[in-house]
């Protein structure tokens, strides 16, 4: 997860699909000569494979103890659920600096770490990749911001870009192929501006145009929909993408556009973030008719279950990325190869199953994850195009 999506988390509802839960593959391929993104330890998989978990213990952020606690939770749930396996985990403090975070890293490695889990924030994870790297060991963190992956760092947040992909390429299919790309003007709505505009070259739709709307305030956001609406309609764009969130600006603009004349029958909105959060948002009318993705919702809360039953309360939103990781280490390692945890093994073609359906870690770092296409009709919830089952389909 973002740095921002932690301090902000009334604004940040893509957070909400974070909580995954991997468990390994039924058949895990051998990775393709070429694949790998840079390199790794050899271990004996004979022997319990030393991993360290490095979470933000210390830090004076209100709610990092409760992350801290429950990312370690959820990796000791993964290890238990881990048949063949042994894991060998150490938790070590970061606090909520990335200095902390470096120094982790270095003495995990230097008390036998083949592979790190998380730190949580990007400049911690930064940091702690940076400071392992000519030791040769690769970093899996829980942050989702991408500007960081790459090398010897790899990220487990689910990212927009991700998202953009999936949304465009359905939307290839739907008849949607004039974007005109409508975000908040801040660091979350540019990361996501960026991720749609990518997405819609890959695609081969048209990119008609992008038009910001300041986050100040909410007549700020109303001020701005009328310059927007007359920038759709010139444009000729059939989708209005939206970076916005359903708890902090997407209300506000979905509201104010068709208020300002844009039909939804003109142009279908697209969103970038889960509009489902939040129950009050599919009786908006500009969002009648339009699409988002959202991961197997189903699997999401067999682990919410699982973990309530093994701890007694509900796990944080997060802590299911502890588990990703562990599960996904946890497959590799089972492949009885000493090279499991290198990079081209991370990064093996057919992914991981879990909560969310598949995933996969690219060789630039970043990732990919099944998401499912909904569409709101009638106030109504309705899956347009299930999570694939494989990466051969669905965008990838």
């Amino acid at each position: 997860m973002s740095d921002r999506s932690i301090r902000r988390p009334a604004a940040r509802i893509a957070a909400l699909f974070a909580a995954l839960w991997l468990a390994a593959c039924g058949q895990v391929s051998v990775p393709a000569i070429g694949l790998g993104a840079g390199g790794g330890p050899r271990i004996d998989p004979g022997a319990p494979v030393q991993v360290a978990l490095l979470v933000p213990g210390g830090s004076a952020i209100g709610g990092d103890a409760i992350i801290a606690r429950d990312l370690e939770n959820a990796a000791r749930m993964a290890i238990a659920d881990l048949q063949g396996v042994e894991i060998d985990l150490r938790v070590y403090n970061t606090e909520a600096s990335p200095a902390v975070a470096a120094s982790a890293a270095q003495q995990a490695v230097a008390d036998g770490a083949k592979i790190i889990l998380g730190p949580l924030r990007a400049d911690a994870a930064a940091a702690a990749s940076s400071a392992v790297r000519d030791q040769n060991v690769n970093v899996l963190a829980f942050t989702n911001t991408t500007s960081v992956a790459g090398g010897n760092l790899f990220i487990l947040g689910p990212t927009f870009a991700n998202t953009a992909r999936r949304l465009v390429s359905y939307g290839a299919g739907a008849g949607l192929d004039r974007y005109l790309v409508v975000y908040g003007d801040d660091a979350q709505g540019a990361t996501g501006r960026d991720a749609i505009a990518s997405a819609v070259r890959q695609y081969g739709g048209t990119l008609m145009g992008m038009e910001s709307y300041p986050m100040t305030s909410q007549a700020a956001i109303i001020e701005a929909a009328p310059r927007i609406a007359a920038a759709a309609d010139q444009t000729g764009a059939n989708a209005v993408f939206l970076t916005g969130g359903v708890n902090a600006d997407l209300p506000i603009i979905a509201t104010a556009l068709p208020e300002a004349g844009l039909s939804t029958s003109q142009a279908t909105f697209v969103g970038l973030t889960r509009w489902d959060a939040l129950p009050q948002a599919l009786t908006l009318p500009g969002l009648q008719g339009g699409y988002f993705a959202r991961p197997d919702t189903g699997a999401i809360t067999r682990f919410e279950t699982r973990y309530a039953e093994t701890y007694g309360e509900a796990p944080h939103v997060l802590a299911g990325l502890a588990y990703d990781g562990i599960a996904a280490i946890g497959a590799l390692v089972s492949l009885n190869d000493p090279n499991a945890l290198t990079g081209s093994s991370l990064t093996q073609a057919s992914g991981f199953t879990g909560t969310s359906g598949i995933f996969r870690l690219r060789p630039d770092g970043t990732n990919e994850r099944g998401l499912a296409v909904a569409r709101i009709s009638n106030n109504q919830v309705v899956v347009v195009d299930p999570a694939p089952v494989t990466f051969g389909a669905a965008g990838f």
